[in-house]
């Protein structure tokens, strides 16, 4: 522990320095560093790739399944959807000196209300190396230094691209000590991390709720968190059934490995019948595992499974869905409140009223009408990229972006002015 502890307490130290420096650099200087990254990028793809084949194969001995690969496997398209990124990135607007307010006092005195950089930023997270990339972009973009400690199950991968990042700094005459790695694999270090108050400034862990309650319980400074995806689909009695069972399918299949993916399926009991005899074949040829309340059974066969109620608090991340129907929007509601995690809810209806109730009432991060779950994403709401989906309910709520990155600070001009 001493020697990890000291080792991060070195890193704190550099990233302290470079974020002092970083706060003042241009809108163009921050922005060259991303674009150079990716250049970076595509240029050492071979390394990279090579690094994460062995992350891969190193999983699947460890026996990670097959959901968790899939977060941790690197291709040239995810690869290249990074590079774009990081570009996307660098071509927003940088949210650092935004006057946010200004006014003045009637005796002269002026006030500024301007957006500075955070600091040091702690990114503590598991399995999907793009966080590497993402985290580190939107924090270079807002002037924030940041130390990034993915897990060991990603180590080669995070840190190819934690170097093509630094050359990237490099490059734009940034230090590259504003993105550090973490490289030790001991757990010790996610403690050490937290408790660095007087070197981090914020800390944000990424991962599983067991990471995330040992994050808080440890953390000497802010934390900004997500707990479960635990992402409802309510299919209302006044839905189209083409657009639901398309939005239903891909909640569900398109990435169910992710925290956005829909994990309990709502169906208003008077379509339930003939909206689940057309949805439940087609979920099945995807592969998808259904566990039904006795309605969804009575529809659906023997194929589905009895649905406990640990079911509906569980975010399955793999191709596995909750299925409930429910006699009303309030009774829908009530189920996704009771057992949600406010992360994203979306309602299928063709009925303003009930989309309207549907959105007030329930409270989390995102609420949808007529759209996937998939969509609360940094990128889809066009912030770029995410360094994660907070459901704290201060500070940063949702994706987290670019002015979610940013605090504020007073600035006060005065001609003399002394207090009376």
């Amino acid at each position: 522990m001493s020697d990890v502890r000291e080792q991060l307490l070195a890193a704190g130290a550099r990233a302290r320095r470079a974020a002092r420096d970083l706060a003042t650099r241009s809108d163009q200087e921050k922005s060259g560093a991303l674009v150079a990254a990716a250049e970076q990028i595509e240029k050492t793809e071979a390394e990279i790739l090579s690094a994460n084949e062995s992350d891969l194969k190193q999983g699947a001995t460890n026996g990670l399944s097959s959901a968790l690969l899939d977060r941790l496997k690197l291709d040239h398209v995810r690869l290249a959807a990074i590079c774009r990124s990081l570009r996307e990135v660098a071509q927003l607007p940088d949210p650092v000196g935004e006057v946010i307010k200004e006014w003045s006092r009637p005796d002269g005195l002026r006030f500024k209300k301007v957006r500075v950089p955070i600091g040091v930023i702690g990114i503590i997270f598991e399995s999907r190396p793009n966080v590497t990339s993402d985290a580190a972009s939107l924090c270079l973009k807002t002037g924030n230094a940041v130390i990034l400690r993915g897990g060991s199950e990603a180590l080669a991968s995070n840190i190819a691209l934690g170097a093509a990042l630094r050359a990237g700094c490099r490059h734009a005459g940034i230090p590259e000590d504003a993105v550090q790695v973490v490289s030790s694999t001991d757990r010790s270090a996610v403690r050490a991390m937290a408790e660095m108050a007087e070197l981090i400034d914020l800390i944000i862990p990424r991962g599983g709720k067991q990471l995330i309650e040992a994050v808080t319980a440890s953390a000497r400074m802010p934390v900004i968190k997500h707990f479960d995806g635990i992402c409802h689909v309510y299919v209302d009695k006044a839905a189209d059934f083409e657009m639901a069972q398309s939005i239903v399918i891909n909640a569900k299949c398109q990435r169910p490995s992710v925290c956005n993916a829909a994990e309990t399926l709502l169906v208003h009991a008077a379509i339930a019948k003939e909206f689940l005899e057309r949805c439940g074949p087609e979920l099945r040829h995807r592969g998808v595992e259904l566990r039904g309340d006795p309605e969804t059974q009575a529809i659906l066969g023997s194929s589905v499974r009895p649905a406990t109620d640990q079911d509906w608090r569980t975010e399955h991340l793999d191709l596995v869905l909750s299925v409930r129907v429910v006699p009303s929007l309030a009774d829908a509601i009530a189920h996704v409140e009771t057992y949600g995690s406010h992360h994203s809810d979306t309602i299928v209806t063709n009925d303003e009223q009930a989309a309207t109730e549907f959105l007030n009432k329930v409270d989390s991060a995102a609420v949808f009408w007529n759209a996937s779950t998939r969509f609360n994403d940094g990128g889809e709401f066009g912030f770029g990229a995410e360094i994660g989906i907070s459901t704290d309910r201060l500070h940063a709520r949702g994706p987290m972006a670019l002015e979610e990155l940013t605090i504020y600070k007073y600035q006060v001009i005065g001609q003399g002015h002394v207090k009376a």
